[in-house]
């Protein structure tokens, strides 16, 4: 009844009784002596139906439709917005001010090294660039600085204080931010409701976690779209949302996994310019994409990890000319290649 009537409101599964418990009863009053068990075959013909013409179920689809008809909501000014604190100001960086410090860092998954001795230091107010082939360990990285995952052996510290035995809720709430590859949003919420789920982290009451949402919204340029649904957003526009989710308990380091993909041309200029505001804002970005053309445009130092080991680090003009990086990428047929072509 509910799978027919919709999951997740109250509606659903009232629609789902009125329309199911008359009908077979009724049919198995009928036809009961002369077809036994059709109570059943009307249940799986009703679930066949709702699986081909409304997945979600009727409630749902009928809400769609509706709301189809009707002009967005326009968005509401969330009241008191006003008393949020100020995103994290810029400031110049000195030597000697690493926010992140991970020392030694390694993990395996059976035969498999996904991290191999992992050395790497990010300073306040940087936006660097992990990057490396598919399966380099670059994703198994951030799991472990954001506590999914706990390192064999080494050491992870954040301005600071060591990240050792930290759940990821704890990671969290010492200021360090995530998207992930997949967004995932709830699509019956609207987007300042998704994102005020990532606000609550850093907030003492619903209210003010509104407010954080609210203000993250308008720093990513989503302030317009508060009200609609998350499941009628563009991927640019649902990137987005994630990132604001991130930004909401105002994190002083941001990790990002991948925030450009799938996104077309057009739509990498709204992202990147979303990405630059935020580290002028102060917030440090470390940042995993395969998008090499706009990573060169965007990260001022690049680390590249190759089979969990970290084969080069440096400016992205040079990393991107390390034969040992083009050699990862490539393999060593087209590496020498380029080296040849290079003389």
């Amino acid at each position: 009844m509910a799978l027919f009537g919709g999951v997740g409101s109250l509606w659903g599964p009232v629609i789902g009784a009125i329309v199911l418990v008359p009908l077979a009863e009724g049919l198995n009053a009928r036809l009961g002596d002369v077809l036994p068990g059709i109570q059943g075959v009307v249940y799986g013909i009703a679930i066949i139906a709702i699986i081909l013409l409304a997945p979600e179920g009727v409630y749902w689809r009928v809400r769609d439709r509706l709301a189809a008809r009707l002009p967005e909501p326009a968005p509401t000014p969330v009241v008191g917005a006003a008393i949020l604190p100020a995103p994290h100001q810029s400031r110049p960086r000195t030597a000697g001010e690493d926010l992140l410090v991970l020392r030694d860092v390694s993990i395996s998954f059976g035969g498999l090294r996904a991290l191999d001795r992992v050395d790497l230091s990010v300073p306040k107010g940087g936006l660097y660039g992990i990057i490396g082939p598919n399966g380099a360990g670059k994703t198994t990285l951030f799991n472990v600085i954001n506590g999914f995952l706990a390192p064999e052996r080494g050491s992870i510290s954040f301005a600071g204080e060591s990240l050792e035995g930290l759940r990821p809720n704890q990671v969290c709430r010492r200021g360090i931010g995530r998207t992930f590859q997949v967004v995932r949003a709830f699509p019956r919420m609207t987007v300042l409701e998704n994102v005020t789920v990532g606000a609550f982290v850093g907030a003492p009451d619903d209210a003010t976690a509104r407010h954080m949402a609210a203000a993250a919204l308008d720093r990513v340029g989503l302030g317009g779209r508060v009200n609609a649904l998350a499941s009628r957003l563009t991927n640019r526009e649902l990137r987005l949302m994630e990132l604001a989710r991130a930004l909401a308990p105002q994190p002083r380091l941001v990790l990002l996994d991948e925030t450009l993909a799938g996104l077309g041309h057009d739509d990498l200029d709204g992202i990147l310019g979303a990405i630059r505001q935020i580290r002028a804002e102060g917030v440090t970005v470390l940042i995993i994409e395969h998008t090499m053309q706009a990573m060169v445009q965007l990260v001022d130092h690049f680390d590249v990890l190759d089979h969990g080991r970290l084969i080069a680090s440096g400016a992205p003009e040079t990393v991107v000319r390390n034969s040992e990086v083009i050699e990862a990428y490539l393999g060593k047929k087209w590496a020498d290649q380029v080296a040849v072509a290079a003389k």
